[in-house]
């Protein structure tokens, strides 16, 4: 564990260096450009050969679509209380998120003409849901749902398989729960190519969704302009900010949860007001680190990725999150502080209040989105929503009488921008 004191004078220059998510490396670059081209060109013969290459799973065109009978019967495989536990946080992610589905309006604007919006649900979306070390049944909970209240007509989902072809029987009961009945057991960034260009089995999205790995999200990035891309999520990140009411076992516990997903990139935030606190969350980190699974693979980003800020008030860890701008944030401090850093501080992800309001609640149970900004996008970005499923389109209606008290605005922009044909096209209509 690092520790960066907040009034060094150095400070800023250090944490920022440390939040730094990194470019893509040219690498990766390069290979992701290399398999798109060759997706573009070669279609369903090239998918074949990647799958076979990063999955080792010998798969025809044909194979690629998990049939509907195998979606259904996952579900009645599903052990009770799993099937219980999906559609439990599919109701709550349900309601939580009809909440912010667009509404359309019209008024009269300034001139007496009639205007407003309308939305429309993208037609065809792809949900990508990762499915390499661990099958992020989540992520299908966190994605699907929002498509299905926004009204997209097509929904399409990709996901690798293993060795033997199989897709996690939990990641497809969540599919099928969820009303997806489209699936290709196809990942990385194959799966990217094929939603974006389309092949001779498989026809392109409109928009992509969802997590993926350095890859994945780089394929995400050369394809945007081609489809639409939701975000490009990193490694995951957990700022927590604690006060001396912060239960330190329960502090150590989510600092340890977000630090076990694998990549060995999360990053892992302690911000507080005092040594002490830091002191007794830290040590409480090292012992539960003895009794957890993937403690090999958490061991890796506490000593790389896990940094302990010591701040001079809750003032100043309110600018610290400003800056890192963290996926989430876990307000383990008193309730009058809680309330005050919520206003604050404007670039979280999703933000927790109080001990018992963990992470992982959010991230499996509570109702928003888990697909979240990371590595400071959320500076200029926010949480998966319904909206986000949707487009825009404004509507306009002048009469004779509106478009007489537009016309000198509509003159005076065209004569300053030398546009003579703009400023002819509202001038006749008032001849």
């Amino acid at each position: 564990m690092r520790v960066l004191t907040y009034n060094n004078r150095t400070f800023a220059s250090q944490l920022r260096a440390f939040a730094d998510p990194g470019s893509t490396s040219a690498t990766v670059s390069t290979s992701v450009a290399a398999i798109l081209a060759d997706v573009r060109q070669r279609g369903d013969e090239a998918i074949v050969e990647y799958v076979a290459r990063f999955d080792r799973a010998r798969l025809t065109p044909t194979d690629f679509r998990v049939p509907e009978a195998e979606l259904q019967a996952s579900v009645a495989r599903l052990p009770a209380a799993d099937r219980r536990a999906i559609r439990a946080a599919l109701a709550a992610v349900m309601a939580f998120n009809r909440r912010s589905l667009p509404k359309g309006w019209t008024a009269r604007n300034l001139h007496g003409a009639r205007v407003g919006e309308r939305h429309f649900p993208l037609q065809r979306v792809g949900i990508y849901v990762p499915g390499g070390q661990v099958p992020l049944v989540s992520t299908v909970l966190m994605t699907v749902p929002l498509a299905k209240i926004a009204g997209c007509p097509e929904i399409a989902a990709f996901t690798p398989s293993n060795a033997e072809g199989k897709v996690s029987e939990h990641l497809l009961a969540a599919l099928a729960l969820a009303g997806v009945r489209e699936v290709y057991r196809i990942g990385g960034v194959q799966a990217v190519a094929a939603m974006a260009y389309g092949t001779a089995t498989i026809r392109p999205v409109d928009k992509v969704f969802g997590p993926g790995n350095a890859y994945v999200c780089e394929a995400k990035r050369q394809v945007f302009g081609t489809i639409g891309v939701d975000s490009l999520p990193g490694p995951s990140e957990v700022m927590v900010i604690a006060d001396d009411s912060a239960v330190p076992h329960y502090a150590a516990a989510d600092l340890l949860a977000q630090a076990e997903h694998g990549s060995g990139r999360e990053k892992i935030y302690l911000v507080a007001p005092s040594r002490r606190v830091i002191a007794r969350i830290a040590a409480e980190v090292e012992e539960q680190l003895k009794t957890l699974p993937r403690a090999d693979r958490i061991r890796p980003v506490l000593a790389e990725g896990f940094l302990a800020v010591v701040v001079r008030s809750l003032d100043d860890a309110v600018k610290v999150a400003n800056q890192v701008a963290p996926e989430h944030l876990e307000l383990l401090v008193r309730p009058d502080a809680q309330v005050r850093l919520t206003r604050s501080i404007t670039t979280a992800g999703a933000i927790m209040r109080g001990n018992f309001t963990p992470t992982a609640v959010g991230d499996f149970a509570a109702g928003p989105s888990h697909v979240l900004p990371t590595g400071g996008a959320g500076r200029f970005l926010s949480g998966l929503r319904v909206a986000d499923f949707m487009r825009r389109t404004s509507i306009l209606a002048y009469d004779r009488r509106s478009l007489r008290k537009a016309a000198p605005v509509v003159a005076a922009f065209a004569a300053m921008e030398q546009l003579a044909a703009h400023g002819r096209s509202v001038a006749i209509r008032g001849e």
